[in-house]
Formats: C-alpha cells, structure tokens, sequence
C-alpha cells in the first residue's frame, strides 16, 4: 500500500510577456526559502558544488538534530527545521514538538522552541510528526505541525503570533509544506474529511481567506505559484484524481484537469507551458491490473450481515479481488472517511473511485477556465512511477527516480524515455526528492546513499557517496554548499581548498 508522505519540486522560466510559474518570496540572492526551494523546483544556480563527500569529507560542519522529516529551508542568516523527540515502533504518540534554528555560516543552533500539542495527528508507516517543512521570508519562521496548526517566530526565536488549528483526518499523517505568497502564508490541508485551503497574513496571523474543498480527499502535495497572461496569480495543487488551480487572491478554483492518481504526494515540475506530475496510490491502480467494483447497493448484498446498512470492517470476508482490497490488513481503513469502522455510501463511492483511478506520469498544459481534461492532457507515461518523490525538470531533460534505485530520463516534450537504468550501489527506497544545481542531479535513498549523476538526458553517475545514516529530507542548496538532513545530524557540505 502506498505510502503517503510529502514530497515536489518544479523549474522555473519566465517569458517575456508570457503566463510563467513565479518565485515564491521576495528574499534576495537564493531562494532556498521553503521546501524544495524556487517555488519548489528543486533547482538552484549555486555552482562548485562537491561531487564526493561523506560525514568526514568535504564537510565544512555538521550539527546534531533530533528526528524529523522535513527538509532545511534557509534565510539570509539562518536555517531553520522542525523536528520531535523520537518516537518507537511501538510507541508514536509520546514526543516533543520544535522549531530548531541554526546559523548558516557555522552550524551552530541558536535557539529552539517547543511547540505545544494539542492534538494526538494519526500516523501510519514511516510519516513523523515533523514532516511538513517550515517556510521563512527571509528573516522570520513560519511552521506548520498537525498536532498543533500555524505558528510563526522571527529571527531571534520570539513568537510572532500562533493560530491553533486541527485536528485532522489524514490517513497516514500530514505531508504537505506551508508556503509563502506575496504577505499570505497558504496551508494545504488535504483530509478524508473537510480538506480545505487557508490563506494567513504572515505579519498578523489573521485568516485571509479560507476554500473548503469537500470533493477532496488525503493529499501530501505541497502547492506551486502560476502566473497566468492575465489576472492574478494562482496555487497548483495536485489533489487526489486532479490537478486544481486556485486564486491567490480569494481562493476560488479556477481550473482544473482530471486523470491523476488517487493519491498525490508529489510536487509539479513545469517549464513555461506545461506541467510535469507523477501518482501513485495503490499496486492496483496499475493499468492492467486494476479491479472491476460494484455498486454500493450490491455490495450491501454481499457483505451486510447485520443488515443495517453498512459494510462493517468485520463483515469483510472472501478471496476475491474487492474482498482482498477491502480486507482490514490491506485497504480497508483507507476507504473508511470518518473511520467509524464501516463503509457507507460515501465511502463506497470513494473506494470506487480510488480503484478507477490510474497511477502514473502526466504532462499537463497549464491554464484555462473549467474543466480542461479534454485538452490540456499532453502525454502519460504509466509504467511505475514512485509513490513518493517528485520529478525534476533540469537542462532540458525531466528526471524521475524509482523504489530500488532505477533512474529515468524523459524528453519533456514528448515523454518518450531517454535513459532507464539502476543507480549502481544506491538500491533502496526513496523518499527525498532529487535536486539539481551546477550541471548535477543530487539523489538520496533512504538508507543515506547519494548519487551524484551528470544531469543530461544520456545522465551518466559521476560519484556515489554513504552517509552511513537513513534520509528523508529533500536536500537544500545555495551558495556553492549543500545541506543534507539526515536521520540525526544536518551536514553542510562543500569543497575544501
């Protein structure tokens, strides 16, 4: 089953007079600034950057952090991360919420502030309680936790203002990033019940504008800026089953593509026409290997024993393929929305749709009113994609990276595949996204291996380097040095004279 968990990123061009994807601050220099950087693109101009190096090489510091999934963002002065006291197999409820600040020049912390829980947020599988990445203006901190909701800190650690929020129903915890538009901090909450889109004045904390979204259900996607030719800017988000694009300015959806996954955790990746997003929910939603469903009144039939009109989690028997899915050890608390133990209407309506809907790689065309699946779908690639990072668009070739370490280069504009192969000694699970700066693409598995690989389309492994510790984070990059999180320490790397 797939693993929901956060992770994007997207390239930035802008035309001359044309409708272009926009840089999410007004920071000057890099714009390291939320997860993924540039409006999420995973790029940065950075150059010299290290092509070897290991927790004793090429390291000009590193510091000890307490676990946490989200990846470093960074202001003119400091870089700032959210992490908990660690949890057990056994135990996921019992930690501490923080905001960590460091210094860019040398590593060292500066201050730390608790944050308080006020909720117990479900989490299943690998996802932690200090997965969304914070975002930062330049000078001040914005974080987001599930068990608490929005809180915001200046340069010096003193609180700016804090608006509780929650709790939420999101089946394997949260994973999106806040993000910061011109003054409004936008939160994507995408739940099985009551998803909405909240726009917060960074200086105030004040409530903008808030877009309930009752068609939505569990998303980790993290939002990207599009500056249509005309009017004003909009958030792309991909939603379960679609692609949605939003007003920045009151929040009003204002088009939207349908054919996407049932689950979305990835981020677009985009040029000045089209975006780039890859989907994976469950095995099943492979083409070919999907299942046929029933409706809810047959299914009422076949599984009802009490008769009272539900499909109870303890009614669910059978060896055929709708009772394996719906079975309690595989998918059946996925479909439970309010997770009452029973499957009404609703929820078998979603369960039908999450088993219609097709994993895979879509180029999308950006823009337009309505309903634009007819004519905005460009190409699909549905073979496996990843279940959790996103693409990387990068000097002309669109990378994308598989469970076990197989390397994929696209042409963007037709999606036929340039280079397919395993990345040798660095065969694991990915949850980091790849980044790319200096001619490279930068790739972490979980376990803390790096490859290193020349970022054409005939992309060739330059180095592979063991960090000897597991990773989650998306790596940062700015200014001729890279910052990798791992499990328990944030290393910045760079070349030593």
């Amino acid at each position: 089953m797939a693993v929901r968990l956060i992770t994007a990123l997207l390239l930035a061009l802008a035309g001359c007079g044309a409708a272009f994807i926009t840089s999410t601050t007004a920071a000057t220099g890099e714009d390291w600034s939320r997860f993924r950087g540039p409006n999420g693109t995973g790029i940065s101009t950075a150059t010299n950057l290290p092509v070897e190096f290991a927790p004793d090489k090429n390291v000009l510091w590193k510091t000890p952090l307490p676990p946490g999934h989200s990846s470093p963002v960074l202001s003119r002065t400091r870089i700032y991360v959210t992490a908990h006291t660690p949890t057990t197999a056994k135990d996921k409820t019992t930690y501490q919420l923080f905001v960590i600040a460091l210094d860019r020049q040398t590593g060292k912390e500066l201050w730390r502030r608790e944050i308080p829980r006020t909720h117990k947020g479900r989490l299943e599988n690998v996802n932690g309680p200090a997965s969304a990445s914070p975002v930062t203006d330049g000078e001040n901190c914005y974080a987001f936790f599930q068990d608490y909701g929005l809180i915001a800190f200046d340069a010096n650690g003193k609180e700016k203002w804090r608006m509780p929020l929650g709790p939420f129903n999101i089946f394997y915890g949260y994973g999106a990033s806040p993000m910061l538009v011109d003054d409004k901090i936008i939160v994507p909450v995408d739940q099985d019940l009551g998803s909405f889109l909240l726009a917060v004045d960074k200086n105030s904390g004040k409530v903008k504008w808030k877009t309930d979204r009752p068609e939505v259900i569990s998303g980790y996607s993290t939002p990207t800026i599009y500056q249509p030719k005309t009017g004003p800017k909009q958030l792309l988000i991909p939603e379960a089953f679609q692609l949605s694009a939003y007003s920045v300015a009151d929040g009003k959806r204002v088009w939207w593509v349908r054919g996407l996954a049932c689950e979305m955790k990835s981020v677009i990746s985009y040029d000045n026409e089209y975006a780039y997003i890859n989907g994976w929910g469950f095995p099943l939603n492979q083409p070919g290997r999907q299942i046929a469903t029933i409706p809810f009144a047959e299914g009422l039939k076949r599984y009802d024993k009490n008769n009272d009109g539900f499909v109870g989690r303890d009614e669910i028997s059978g060896d055929d393929p709708i009772s394996k899915v719906l079975n309690p050890n595989y998918g059946f608390d996925a479909f439970d929305m309010n997770r009452d133990l029973k499957l009404d209407t609703k929820d078998w309506d979603v369960f039908r749709a999450m088993m219609a809907s097709e994993n895979g790689l879509l180029a999308i065309k950006l823009g337009g009113q309505g309903d634009m699946t007819e004519k905005a779908i460009r190409w699909k690639y549905q073979r496996p994609v990843p279940q959790v990072p996103s693409t990387l668009l990068y000097q002309g070739a669109l990378f994308m990276v598989n469970d076990s370490g197989i390397l994929i280069s696209f042409d963007p504009a037709t999606g036929n595949v340039i280079k397919q192969g395993r990345l040798k000694g660095a065969i694991d699970k990915y949850f980091a996204s790849p980044v790319g700066a200096d001619g490279k693409v930068y790739l972490i598995s979980q376990d803390g291996t790096v490859s290193v690989v020349k970022a054409v389309g005939e992309w060739d492994v330059l180095s592979v380097n063991a960090l000897g510790d597991e990773v989650f984070a998306t790596p940062a990059i700015d200014n001729g040095k890279l910052y990798i999180r791992t499990k328990n320490t944030l290393y910045c790397f760079a070349k030593q004279s």
